[in-house]
């Protein structure tokens, strides 16, 4: 291990175009059912179903938060639906498998997203059984990245010092809260339009920025 990280025991992992490649491009798949979904419970036009729901994905951080706040949408029925897509662009990625079974210490997920998918993109990845659990929006409580709340409370769930964690993930704004609880950052920047200008904000509270995690996790393990 590289020996400015020599120090990290918990390694923590975004999912979504953090352990794929954004090229996968499930979100534009996801982000249509969530639109029929919005759509079909609130009875309005399939135009400002998208914009409620990318207004409520802008003010939250994940759009089922408003929902659930205002609409009571049911979260398991919603994001069962929105998640329902077909995977057919992963596949599995042995290499990036072996850099993360060889980093030392404990390994999790920290997702927006809910567990039963979660594990499907494992699966499809060949990551299954590497990583010790989830932290998925509903153990955020619906309060999920970037809100500061849920980073303590995925360190206290895990039981982990946020001195001692690092924390990957390709939303540069998802990393500023993780800093302020002490974690080691690292962006994924795969140059994607809405990305770059998060970092304008906190540059100073990115500790890495890479373009691949494979790669990288290769490079401070040799």
């Amino acid at each position: 291990m590289t020996s400015s990280l020599q120090h990290i025991e918990n390694w923590i992992f975004d999912l979504d175009n953090t352990l794929y490649p954004p090229d996968a491009d499930l979100f534009t798949h996801i982000d249509k059912r969530m639109a029929y979904y919005i759509s079909v419970k609130l009875n309005l036009p399939l135009e400002k179903s998208q914009k409620l729901q990318q207004d409520y994905y802008l003010k939250y951080g994940a759009s089922l938060v408003g929902l659930y706040r205002y609409h009571n949408i049911d979260p398991y029925e919603y994001l069962a639906y929105v998640h329902n897509i077909e995977m057919d662009s992963l596949s599995p990625d042995l290499t990036l498998r072996r850099s993360i079974e060889n980093l030392p210490g404990r390994k999790w997920i920290f997702t927006n997203g809910d567990r039963p998918y979660a594990e499907q993109v494992l699966e499809r990845r060949g990551l299954s059984g590497v990583f010790e659990g989830v932290f998925d929006i509903h153990s955020s409580q619906y309060r999920p990245k970037p809100d500061p709340s849920c980073y303590q409370r995925m360190l206290e769930e895990f039981e982990a010092d946020g001195e001692k964690s690092l924390f990957v993930d390709d939303m540069a704004c998802n990393l500023l809260p993780a800093k302020d609880q002490g974690m080691t950052t690292v962006w994924v920047n795969h140059g994607l339009k809405g990305q770059d200008g998060h970092i304008t904000e906190g540059h100073e509270k990115i500790d890495y920025e890479i373009y691949d995690v494979g790669s990288w996790l290769k490079e401070i393990t040799a």
